[in-house]
Formats: C-alpha cells, sequence, structure tokens
C-alpha cells in the first residue's frame, strides 16, 4: 500500500510540475487568446495596438485593474472547485483528516475571495468582471485534478505577490494580504498531499502578469 500511494505522489507531482511549466508549450496565437481574455478584465481599456504585445506587457494602471486582475484569477480557482468537487473521492490526508471536506473549504473561501473583490471593485464605481468559460483538462482522473488545483494556488500566490507593487491605495494592502496569506496556506496544503514541499523557499517568487498567463491563460477558454 505504501508503495502504491508513493507512486501516486510522484504522478500527481509530475503533472503539477507540467502544467506549471506549461509556458514552454504555448503558441503565440494561444498566448494572445488568453490575453485578450485576461484584459477584457481590466477596469482601464487598452488601445488595440497594444493587443499584439499585451501577453508580454499586461497594464495594471488602476486599483480596479489590479483587482480585476485578482478577480480574474479567482473566478477561475472558484469555478475549477464548484465544478470539479463531487466527481472524485480522496480520502484522507497524512493527518487523517478529509481531503475532500478540506477541498470543499477551500473551493467556499475562493468564492469569499470572488465576492469580496466584486464588492470592492464596484465600490470603487469599477465594472467587476465576469467569470470566463474554461476547460480545465482534468476530465476523469483525479491525479490531474490535484495537480491542477496545486499549480493553481501556487500561481495564485505568485500572480498577488506580483501584482501588489501596482496598488496606489494603502486602503487596499490588507485586503490583498489577507487573500494571498490565505492563498498561500491552501498552496501548502496541496504541496503536502501532492508530494511537493509545502514551504519550497524562505521567499516566495512574484511572477508578472504576462508569467501568470503563460499558466494559467490556458484554462480560460471563451
Amino acid at each position: 500500500m505504501g508503495n502504491q500511494h508513493s507512486s501516486l505522489l510522484e504522478t500527481v507531482f509530475e503533472e503539477r510540475e507540467r502544467i506549471l511549466s506549461r509556458r514552454s508549450l504555448l503558441s503565440g496565437s494561444v498566448k494572445l487568446g488568453a490575453a485578450t481574455a485576461i484584459v477584457l478584465g481590466l477596469g482601464s481599456s487598452l488601445p488595440m495596438s497594444r493587443m499584439s504585445a499585451v501577453a508580454q506587457d499586461i497594464a495594471l494602471n488602476s486599483d480596479v485593474d489590479v483587482l480585476n486582475y485578482a478577480l480574474t484569477l479567482e473566478h477561475l480557482e472558484y469555478a475549477f472547485y464548484r465544478d470539479g468537487i463531487g466527481n472524485f473521492t480522496f480520502g484522507a490526508d497524512p493527518f487523517g483528516q478529509s481531503i475532500d471536506t478540506n477541498l470543499a473549504a477551500i473551493r467556499d473561501h475562493e468564492g469569499a475571495h470572488v465576492d469580496a473583490l466584486t464588492q470592492a471593485i464596484s465600490g470603487m464605481g469599477g465594472t467587476p468582471v465576469a467569470e470566463a468559460t474554461y476547460d480545465f483538462g482534468y476530465g476523469t482522473d483525479p491525479v490531474k485534478f490535484l495537480a491542477t488545483a496545486a499549480a493553481l494556488e501556487n500561481t495564485g500566490v505568485s500572480a498577488y505577490d506580483g501584482a501588489g507593487q501596482y496598488i496606489q491605495n494603502p486602503d487596499l494592502l490588507p485586503v490583498a494580504g489577507g487573500i494571498v496569506a490565505v492563498e498561500a496556506r491552501h498552496a501548502s496544503y496541496l504541496n503536502l498531499i501532492t508530494g511537493a514541499e509545502p514551504f519550497p523557499n524562505a521567499f516566495e517568487m512574484a511572477k508578472t502578469p504576462a508569467e501568470i498567463l503563460d499558466i494559467a491563460g490556458p484554462f480560460i477558454v471563451g
């Protein structure tokens, strides 16, 4: 049984790394299509002349832009758990707790993040980005589901860390900090149950919007 569990974790970890490394597999057309979906979520409009380069340079020019960028990712994460939970049964984690129950709690957290960001954007006079259409590609494979969950949570942490520098109103920092801290807890838990290091480094590596796009963008199909 121990060897079977170890083999499963190795498979999940390999799938997670493949997802996190998906940027090397993307074509320019896929990048542009995903970039368009994310840019449509930003509060300010971008000139059409910039669309061809937006995969490399997504502008976060206002707090509404930053919050809509975050909301785009939170929509994606919430939809992933909302639509996927219940399709699989994962049993207990190394601490004897139900993985399914903990995944449901993560789903609820992501839903709360969507609500909080939506209210904040509306309160600032902006238009919250709507949920997109997604294809997460896990099908009926529980290994891919867990690997994708881990990849999305780790990507979310890097996205918030990278976008924080663009926040102009300091009153928004506690909100963003409160969300990214919970995302990090999610990532640590999913790293643990998928065989990765829960806390791999002393400092988190922030990612730019373009880098996040390379990982998360291909899940957005409409």
